[in-house]
């Protein structure tokens, strides 16, 4: 008989009547797993896309005038360096394009004084190619430059050398065109196609505060299930959050950048602070939640009481992220965000005063944390966010919840140090 060479997970057996298929339930498992990894990459993929139309339109606008200025009001017949500065500057980090504008016009100046100075001294060849590079590096770092200039003046100083033998007066028109490409780059976003900064800002903030209520939901129902597994997942997806954060972060430094240098967005700098003040709570509710579903974790694992109200608190907190970015969004006070921050706060006094052991407890404290970051995110004051927290989590109440009528009540938990 011929021996089947397959490997054996690709062999089908027909398994003997009476026995398990002890492995199809954790196939199964790993291939809904890598289903819904499918489905989220391709949901990322076109969310980024639609986050970056605007920039895209942007820079092609940017780059066709920059190349028609130069080509036809400066009869420049060989305008390439205006495009690439056009979009070398909208490609810069966005909240940066007016210093990256400035750095690109610096960098061509260094590079042109080296590359111009030491051709007509020494000649162009391999190695006065290398010794400009050189030059232009050191020269720049020697002045405190920054990365981006030290790049474009080296970049320039090789343009010089390499094309100055083939193309006369290639010095000027390369300044020129840089601060031309700069220059349209810096029109086009403040006036000809400003971007909506809190269209921007609603984009990138939502696969954060998504991110974070969907694991807030997954943890309190896990704790429901006393699921383990289902835990630290959502622990490991929340921790996964660096990407998400950093867009929300870069998104608000654009969106500034265009309130300010943009005459058509003046009138939203002061609907601007609100996402402008609420990105440090939101990274803050990050971590705390980080915490509060490692302990969760810990929890299941030391089989710990667990009582009904606690996971009902983690979902409430869950759906005043949900609330925080809807009414973000539209514009709107939010108010509803508060109100379920608070009712998540009481509904964790009840699961304490119904009895926790340690890592409950410390649940309890994050779950106390984690609403203050969320109030304050919504635009409370700190001192006022914590003295509504401890007035919705009833300071008063003894662990079995009547008042203190005899003897020292215990005190609520305090959150321990995020690690």
């Amino acid at each position: 008989m011929a021996r089947d060479r397959r490997l054996p997970f690709l062999r089908r057996k027909r398994l003997r009547e009476g026995l398990v298929d002890v492995d199809g339930a954790r196939i199964a498992e790993a291939m809904d797993e890598l289903r819904h990894r499918s489905r989220a990459t391709w949901h990322d993929r076109l969310h980024r896309v639609r986050t970056s139309a605007g920039l895209a339109v942007q820079a092609g606008l940017a780059a066709a005038l920059a190349y028609l200025v130069s080509h036809r009001l400066l009869k420049n017949p060989q305008p390439v360096f205006a495009p690439i500065s056009a979009v070398g500057t909208l490609a810069a980090s966005v909240g940066q394009r007016f210093r990256r504008t400035v750095e690109l016009i610096v960098g061509v100046a260094i590079g042109v004084l080296l590359g111009d100075g030491l051709v007509y001294v020494l000649g162009t060849g391999a190695w006065q190619l290398g010794l400009v590079v050189t030059a232009a590096i050191l020269l720049s770092i020697f002045a405190g430059a920054s990365v981006a200039v030290v790049i474009q003046a080296a970049a320039t100083a090789v343009l010089i050398v390499t094309l100055s033998p083939s193309t006369k007066n290639l010095e000027v028109p390369r300044f020129i065109d840089a601060a031309v490409g700069g220059g349209i780059a810096l029109l086009v976003t403040a006036v000809l196609l400003p971007l909506n900064p809190l269209r921007v800002i609603n984009r990138a903030a939502r696969p954060a505060l998504n991110l974070l209520s969907d694991q807030l939901q997954a943890c309190a129902e896990a704790l429901r299930k006393r699921d383990r597994h289902a835990a630290q997942q959502a622990l490991l997806r929340l921790r996964e959050n660096k990407e998400e954060l950093a867009a929300l972060s870069e998104a608000i430094e654009g969106a500034k950048e265009t309130a300010t240098i943009s005459p058509a967005r003046w009138h939203r700098r002061s609907e601007l602070t609100h996402y402008a003040d609420a990105a440090d709570p939101i990274d803050r509710a990050m971590r705390n939640s980080g915490t509060l579903i490692r302990r969760s974790v810990t929890l299941i694992e030391d089989e710990e009481p667990i009582p009904g109200p606690m996971p009902d608190a983690i979902t409430h907190l869950a759906e005043s992220v949900r609330l925080l970015r809807q009414e973000f969004a539209a514009g709107e006070e939010p108010q509803k965000a508060r109100e379920r921050s608070l009712r998540a706060v009481s509904e964790a006094s009840r699961a304490y005063a119904e009895g926790v052991g340690f890592s409950g407890s410390v649940v309890i404290a994050q779950i106390r944390t984690a609403a203050s970051d969320l109030m304050v995110a919504s635009g409370i004051d700190q001192e006022e966010a914590n003295r509504l927290i401890r007035q919705a989590f009833g300071e008063r109440e003894q662990r079995t919840g009547g008042p203190p009528d005899q003897g020292e009540s215990p005190k609520p938990p305090t959150a321990p140090p995020v690690g």
